[in-house]
């Protein structure tokens, strides 16, 4: 009797310790994330010159860790974006490098992130994540700037629930931008901007190129991080398999607005951990390698006056065609 008394009291007492560890990562990674109204993420007709260079950052989770490697590339041969628009991962990643953090500190940052600081308690009982734990990083990465006060133009791409009509935000908080951009179906809980929900970007448009041409820009380099479906494993699920044919066929549909479009070969399956970090990111680097001339090729043949088709083919307020 005494070893089961004992017994029960360990149970007990590992009861509570589990129920506290929970409530202090609940309150760690779910910080509150309310914005007042007129913080809320929107659009605004961009005034002055259309940007040069545009680029474009897509979807792909984990993936997204590949944005880094041409980031670093981009960086040491000089060609820096006059804008950047990200959908999902590479808004995330696209709004850090706009606040002014270089490629060389992105890849910092990302060997040293830590998934704990993203997870939510409530994912373990089967719930979605609400991603107010990305909005509240992102926010603290950019030192709590609107989009607006960003070093570099952004725009980030979210799919608006109602319609399923791509929107854009280039006003307002940074991280709630950046979450809504990312709330990827079935993962994250849709998040409320104003009136309207929002999901994943990628649901509209994996790689936004349509939207960067139509803000205007004269040059767009554009990332698809995305698997290549003809590498696609057996015994695959089939929701990855439609998911996957179905945003490689958006990106085929707006790749021809591209000058330059990379696309680097990362593998089918998506990791977390360092060693694959590593891995996407040298991938990314030699790809981007590979392409410099054709980019340097885009930039001279922009590099006369800009033709008037593209300096009035401006976004409507906040909506971009899918």
């Amino acid at each position: 009797m005494e070893q089961v008394g004992r017994y029960e009291l360990r149970l007990a007492l590992r009861s509570a310790w589990v129920a506290a560890l929970s409530c202090l990562v609940l309150a760690a990674c779910s910080p509150s994330t309310d914005v007042p109204p007129p913080e809320l993420p929107h659009f605004v007709e961009p005034a002055g010159p259309p940007p040069r260079v545009a680029l474009v950052l897509g979807s792909g989770g984990p993936r997204g860790f590949a944005h880094i490697g041409v980031l670093k590339v981009l960086d040491e041969a000089g060609i820096h974006p006059d804008l950047v628009v990200g959908s999902s991962v590479g808004a995330l990643v696209g709004a850090l490098y706009a606040s002014g953090i270089g490629a060389s500190d992105l890849e910092r940052i990302a060997y040293g992130i830590n998934l704990i600081d993203f997870f939510e308690v409530r994912t373990l009982v089967g719930g979605t994540a609400t991603g107010s734990a990305i909005q509240a990083y992102v926010d603290e990465r950019v030192a709590g700037r609107p989009i607006e006060q960003l070093r570099i133009p952004f725009v980030a791409a979210a799919t608006r629930v109602r319609d399923g009509h791509l929107v854009l935000f280039n006003r307002g908080d940074t991280g709630l931008a950046v979450r809504a951009s990312g709330a990827s179906p079935g993962q994250f809980e849709p998040v409320r901007v104003g009136a309207d929900w929002y999901v994943d970007g990628d649901e509209a448009s994996p790689v936004p190129i349509r939207a960067a041409r139509k803000l205007g820009a004269k040059v767009v380099i554009a990332v698809d991080v995305s698997a290549y479906v003809a590498d696609t494993p057996p015994g695959v699920p089939q929701d990855w398999i439609a998911k996957d044919a179905r945003r490689a066929k958006q990106v085929a549909s707006e790749a021809p607005a591209a000058d330059v479009l990379i696309h680097p070969d990362i593998g089918y399956y998506a990791g977390h951990d360092e060693a694959y970090r590593h891995r996407v990111i040298a991938i990314a680097e030699r790809v981007t390698r590979e392409a410099l001339p054709r980019i340097r090729a885009a930039l001279a043949r922009a590099s006369g006056p800009m033709p008037q088709n593209l300096s009035t083919a401006r976004m409507p307020a906040g909506v971009a065609s899918r």
